[in-house]
C-alpha cells in the first residue's frame, strides 16, 4: 500500500521535479508535492502546508539550496533536508552537510534516492518523539498532568516573580490556597475516575471568574492556589467570594449532583511575607483556620499559626505514638434491647500527646490516613481490642468489640490473614469481633470490598456498615454483602424527635434491615426521649452519651457493674 509524503521541491526546473516525484512513487510513495524556486515562495508554502521533507537542487540562478536551508532552519522546522544536484562537487556537499543537511544525491544518479528518504524519515520521527518526549517531561516539570494548570513549582515561581514586579511598583500581591471540605468522602464514595472528573470541573468554574493576568493552580490533590498580581487590598476577598459562590451550584458528574464546598486561605504580600515560601506557608495555615471554623474564607493572622506547628507535630510523632503506647483506647457501651443489658462496645483511640495533651480522635485519624500509617494504627487497635477480650472473657465477662476499618484497611488484601493471625494469637472466638465498615468505603471499589467482606463473613466475624444513610449506597446493594448489622448514623438520630424526615428516616432503615435480616445499631442516642422511641420503633442496640460516653476499660467495668443495663457474665 502506497505510503503518503508530502514533499517540498526547491528547484527551477519542473523536469527535474518530475523526474524525482517519478522515482519517488516507484519506491512505494503517494507523493503531493510542490516546486518552488524563489525565496518567497518557500516562505509561503512552509506558511500553507504541513511538509514530509524537503528536496533541493544546490545551485540555481536566483535561489541556492544553503539559503533555502536557512529557511527552514530559521522556522524551527526539523524536516529531512536532501541535496538533489548535479552540480555539487565533494567540498560542497561536506560544506553542505555541516550547516545541516541531512544527505546529498546526484541528479544523475537517483538509486539512492528512496533508501535515503526511508532512513532520514525513520530518523526524523525518532527526532519528533525524542522532542515530544522532551517538552512532556518540561510540560510536566511545570503543569499539573490532570487539569493542565500551572502545579506548585510553576506558582512558586510565578508568585515570586510578581513579588520583584510589585516591589518596583509598590502594589500588592495576593494568594487565595483553597481545597475542597470532605473531598476525600466523595472520592471514596464515587470512585477515583469521578473524583478526577469533579477537580477538573472545580478548576475550570474557578478559573471563569479571575482575571487574565490572574492564575489558577493546583497543587495537588484537592487543593488548589490562585495569584492575584496587582491588586488592592479589597479584591483577595471579593474573589474568595467569587469562588465560594460559584462553587454553591451542584456539579453535574456523569449524571450525579455533587454538592462541594472549599476553604479558603488568603495572605497579601507584603503583609503577611516577603517572599513565596512565607506566603505559601500562612495561606495554609489561613485554610487550615478557615476549615476550622467553617467561614469558608479566612485572611492570614499571627495568631493562627498555632496551628500550623501543632499539625506538624502530630504528623512527625503519630508512628513514634503507635510504636511507643502512647495510644490506649477507649470503649462505649451497645445496649442490646433484647436483652436489656450491653453486650458488645465500640473501640475508640485516643492519644494522650505529652505537650498537647488528650488530641481527639477527629485530629488524628485524618492525619493517619493522609499519611499511610492507618494500617498500623489500626493493626494496633485490632490487637490491643483482642488482647483487652481475652482479659474480660478470663475475667468471666462477655463483650465483643466493635472495631472501625478505613478504606484502605478494608481494601487491603492482607487484611482477613491479619484479622485470622490475631484472632489466633489472642484466642478469641470470631464472632466476638465486630468489623464497622462505612458506606464510602465499600462503594470506593465494591468489587474487592465485597471478595473481603465475604472472606472475613466466612472467617466468623460479625460486619457492620457504619453511619448508614450518609452515603450513596442502599439496601438493595447490601443484599449482596454478607454483612449483619446496619449503624443509623447519628445525624438521623440526633434530630429525630424534632425533625420528622429524620424519624422517618429512622423508622425505614429500621424496617427495611429487618425484612433483609439485618440487625440495627442506633448511635447518637442523647435522651431518654431518644432512647424510648427507638424501643418504639424495635430497634436492636443502642449507643451514645444517654448510655455511656467512651471510657478506659476499667472505669467501663465499673460502670456496667453500676449501670441499670447490668452486666452479661459468663456462665
Amino acid at each position: 500500500m502506497p505510503i503518503p509524503l508530502r514533499v517540498l521541491i526547491v528547484e527551477d526546473s519542473e523536469d527535474d521535479a518530475v523526474l524525482l516525484s517519478r522515482e519517488l512513487r516507484r519506491g512505494g510513495y503517494e507523493l503531493t508535492y510542490e516546486r518552488v524556486d524563489t525565496a518567497a515562495a518557500m516562505i509561503a508554502a512552509l506558511k500553507n502546508q504541513t511538509w514530509d521533507i524537503v528536496f533541493s537542487d544546490h545551485s540555481m540562478p536566483h535561489f541556492s539550496g544553503t539559503e533555502a536551508l536557512a529557511i527552514l532552519r530559521e522556522r524551527g522546522l526539523d524536516l529531512p533536508f536532501i541535496f538533489v544536484s548535479g552540480t555539487i562537487g565533494e567540498d560542497n556537499a561536506v560544506a553542505a552537510m555541516k550547516v545541516g543537511a541531512h544527505d546529498y544525491i546526484m541528479k544523475g544518479n537517483l538509486k539512492r534516492l528512496v533508501p535515503a528518504v526511508d532512513r532520514e524519515l525513520r530518523e526524523a520521527k525518532v527526532r519528533q518523539e525524542r522532542t515530544q518526549a522532551e517538552e512532556t517531561i518540561r510540560h510536566l516539570a511545570y503543569y499539573d498532568p490532570l487539569t493542565d494548570f500551572p502545579n506548585r513549582t510553576l506558582l512558586h515561581d510565578r508568585l515570586q516573580q510578581a513579588i520583584v514586579d510589585a516591589q518596583g511598583g509598590h502594589k500588592q500581591v495576593a494568594l487565595l490556597l483553597m481545597d475542597l471540605d470532605r473531598f476525600k468522602e466523595i472520592n471514596d464514595t464515587l470512585g477515583h475516575h469521578r473524583g478526577d472528573i469533579l477537580l477538573k470541573n472545580v478548576g475550570l468554574r474557578i478559573q471563569g471568574v479571575l482575571r487574565a493576568s490572574d492564575m489558577i493552580a493546583r497543587l495537588g490533590g484537592d487543593e488548589f492556589a490562585v495569584l492575584l498580581p496587582s491588586i488592592d487590598h479589597k479584591e483577595p476577598v471579593l474573589v474568595a467570594r467569587k469562588i465560594t459562590k460559584i462553587l454553591e451550584f451542584p456539579f453535574d458528574i456523569e449524571g450525579l449532583p455533587i454538592d462541594v464546598e472549599a476553604s479558603i486561605g488568603i495572605v497579601l504580600y507584603p503583609d503577611h511575607g516577603s517572599d513565596a515560601d512565607s506566603l505559601i506557608q500562612r495561606a495554609d495555615v489561613a485554610m487550615y483556620a478557615a476549615k476550622q471554623t467553617g467561614s469558608g474564607y479566612t485572611i492570614y493572622t499571627a495568631d493562627q499559626d498555632q496551628h500550623s506547628p501543632r499539625r506538624l507535630a502530630l504528623m512527625a510523632e503519630l508512628r513514634h505514638a503507635i510504636e511507643e503506647g502512647q495510644l490506649l483506647l477507649h470503649y462505649q457501651p451497645k445496649v442490646n434491647l433484647a436483652t436489656g443489658s450491653v453486650s458488645s462496645v465500640e473501640v475508640l483511640g485516643r492519644w494522650l500527646h505529652e505537650e498537647f495533651g488528650a488530641v481527639p480522635p477527629d485530629q488524628f485519624i485524618p492525619l493517619a490516613e493522609r499519611t499511610g500509617l492507618i494500617k498500623p494504627l489500626t493493626g494496633w487497635v485490632l490487637d490491643q481490642a483482642l488482647n483487652q477480650c481475652r482479659t474480660w472473657y478470663q475475667a468471666g465477662i462477655e463483650l465483643s468489640v466493635a472495631v472501625n476499618l478505613s478504606v484502605r484497611n478494608l481494601l487491603n488484601p492482607q487484611l482477613p490473614d491479619q484479622v485470622t493471625e490475631l484472632l489466633q494469637h489472642h484466642s478469641i472466638s470470631p464472632d466476638r469481633l465486630e468489623l464497622e465498615i462505612t458506606e464510602s468505603s465499600i462503594m470506593a471499589d465494591p468489587e474487592r470490598a465485597r471478595e473481603i467482606v465475604t472472606c472475613l463473613n466466612k472467617m466468623g466475624v460479625q460486619l457492620s456498615i457504619d453511619d448508614f444513610g450518609t452515603g450513596y449506597s442502599s439496601l438493595g446493594y447490601l443484599k449482596k454483602l454478607p454483612v449483619h448489622w446496619i449503624k443509623i448514623d447519628k445525624s438521623f438520630v440526633i434530630h429525630m424527635m424534632a425533625n420528622e424526615s429524620d424519624a422517618v428516616i429512622v423508622q425505614s432503615t429500621i424496617d427495611l434491615a429487618h425484612n433483609l435480616g439485618l440487625k440495627v445499631v442506633a448511635e447518637g442516642v442523647e435522651n431518654q426521649g431518644i432512647y424510648d422511641r427507638l424501643m418504639d420503633l424495635g430497634c436492636d442496640t443502642m449507643q451514645g452519651y444517654y448510655i455511656s460516653p467512651p471510657l478506659p476499660a476499667d472505669e467501663l467495668i465499673r460502670w456496667l457493674r453500676e449501670s441499670r443495663w447490668g452486666l452479661k457474665k459468663t456462665a
